[in-house]
């Protein structure tokens, strides 16, 4: 049987967070139950009772949000239209990185092994404790909000693209070549777009301790950076010259 043991308020307020969980489960019982589990615990839960409405809802929820769609899956497997393991299957596909913890009746260890292997993080089997269900949930979005944490993002500005994580630009979809200072000097426009920099804090920002010159240098690496960006380098479009002032990008 069910184990209904749900704390009458969170123990630990590191834990209230405002996270978005999906519960994928058709039967009301158990779907009742884990809601008011987890909203006990401070989570926001939506809920579907078949496979096409929960595809249905993070596909809605992902075009609304920019991409942005739920913080963790609970899902049964055994769904009505569209089952659990092709949820599964389908969301990695696509890229989704939402971590899954399936939920299910199907207890055999082939079964839990192929639930893995198509691409939950988790996988609890029927009957159940909510508190372990609570306490697993936490753990995924505490590993999964870590591991965001520290994956540096893309920097993308129209057409060139920098990748922090691996030192490489493209620019119309080709790499281009870049000297440790120029890449730094990139990297600093693309994380402030359109703020005015002068010769001095690029130098600040950029050189540091190695600098030994003046500021002419930053106009030598500006004039390489916008040969290898610019189509037109006499008419940039990104770099752009403020007069008086230093440097803009964008």
């Amino acid at each position: 049987m069910l184990s209904l043991d749900i704390p009458q308020s969170p123990t630990n307020t590191e834990f209230v967070q405002t996270n978005r969980i999906l519960v994928v489960e058709d039967e009301d019982l158990i779907r009742e139950m884990v809601v008011l589990a987890l909203e006990e615990e401070g989570y926001e839960v939506l809920t579907a009772t078949d496979g096409q409405t929960a595809l249905n809802l993070i596909q809605n929820n992902e075009s609304s949000s920019g991409g942005v769609t739920f913080d963790l899956i609970v899902l049964d497997l055994m769904l009505p239209q569209v089952n659990g393991l092709d949820i599964c299957r389908l969301l990695r596909y696509k890229g989704q990185i939402i971590p899954i913890l399936i939920l299910s009746a199907k207890a055999s260890e082939t079964d839990r092994v192929l639930g893995l292997e198509v691409g939950a993080d988790d996988y609890i089997t029927k009957p159940f404790s909510t508190r372990e269900l609570v306490a697993r949930c936490r753990a995924l979005l505490r590993r999964h909000r870590y591991n965001t944490m520290n994956q540096m993002p893309v920097l993308q500005y129209r057409e060139i693209a920098l990748f922090p994580q691996e030192c490489r630009v493209t620019v119309r979809g080709e790499e281009v070549n870049l000297s440790p200072k120029e890449f730094r000097i990139l990297e600093l426009f693309m994380s402030y777009p359109r703020r005015v920099w002068s010769r001095d804090q690029l130098i600040t920002q950029v050189w540091e301790a190695d600098f030994l010159g003046d500021t002419k240098t930053v106009d030598v690496h500006i004039r390489w950076l916008r040969e290898k960006l610019e189509k037109d380098p006499s008419q940039p479009e990104y770099i752009i010259t403020i007069r008086g002032f230093g440097y803009r990008f964008g």
